[in-house]
């Protein structure tokens, strides 16, 4: 008896602290509608180091910093609600509109047409969508692969047959997707400047060669890190040395 109360007290306990932090997502949204966007931000940020992270609030946060006028943060926060969730046409719009405010123009590497193509469906939804589509379609495979064993009829079991390796090969392909986009969630190779202006320099160390300047908001990939210093990849291609201080890992 002693164990189903204290069983109850916590499970009382959790949909309070629930209600608690709903009720502090919606002051969040409130602070935002009425134009309190620092409070909005520090709510909302109170919220994610509570609940987790979502794409939806990693949008709203970066909303926050957009109206603060904080433009490089703002493009973070949308390039996370995107890794969580690709298909966040919301956050896909907000990106370029912010992007456009940004000091750096810089023209990236032409990709292989079928490599923009793939890497296009693949962000088409989330890891989690991907899983669902490969187990859609593998129940989809088994109920084929049923009507062409038991079907009497000639036709439905060539239909069946031609239908079931459709399917099995959607179902491969859509494990592919998901694994790709699960891998992509969870690696950290991207980054944001949020110094306003560093220095690439040749070697991971002040006395290293001038290489470029680049302005707060730019999105770089992670090569590689030697202590406080990281090497950075631009879109061009060009690489160099900066302090991890001044970016913000995706």
């Amino acid at each position: 008896m002693k164990k189903i109360i204290i069983l109850l007290a916590l499970a009382l306990l959790s949909v309070s602290t629930f209600a608690a932090e709903s009720s502090k997502m919606k002051q969040a949204n409130e602070a935002y509608k009425e134009g309190k966007y620092e409070l909005a931000d520090s709510l909302y940020t109170e919220v994610m180091n509570k609940e987790g992270v979502s794409s939806a609030l990693y949008y709203n946060l970066g909303n926050a910093k957009y109206k603060q006028g904080e433009i490089a943060y703002a493009i973070l926060y949308y390039e996370k609600a995107l890794k969580v969730s690709p298909d966040n046409e919301d956050a896909k719009y907000n990106l370029e509109l912010a992007k456009s405010q940004t000091v750096d123009k810089i023209e990236t590497m032409e990709k292989f047409v079928l490599s923009e193509w793939n890497q296009s469906i693949q962000n088409g939804t989330s890891s989690n969508g991907w899983a669902k589509w490969s187990i859609f379609a593998f129940i989809l495979t088994l109920i084929l692969c049923g009507l062409y064993i038991f079907s009497p009829k000639i036709l439905i079991k060539k239909i069946s047959f031609f239908s079931a390796i459709l399917t099995l090969a959607f179902t491969v392909i859509s494990f592919c997707y998901a694994k790709a986009q699960n891998n992509a969630m969870t690696k950290n190779e991207s980054a944001i400047i949020i110094s306003p202006t560093i220095t690439g320099k040749s070697t991971p160390d002040e006395s290293g060669k001038d290489l470029f300047v680049l302005h707060e908001g730019t999105k770089v990939r992670i090569k590689s890190k030697i202590g406080d210093w990281v090497e950075i990849q631009m879109e061009d291609g060009n690489t160099g040395w900066v302090s991890s201080k001044k970016v913000e890992i995706i």
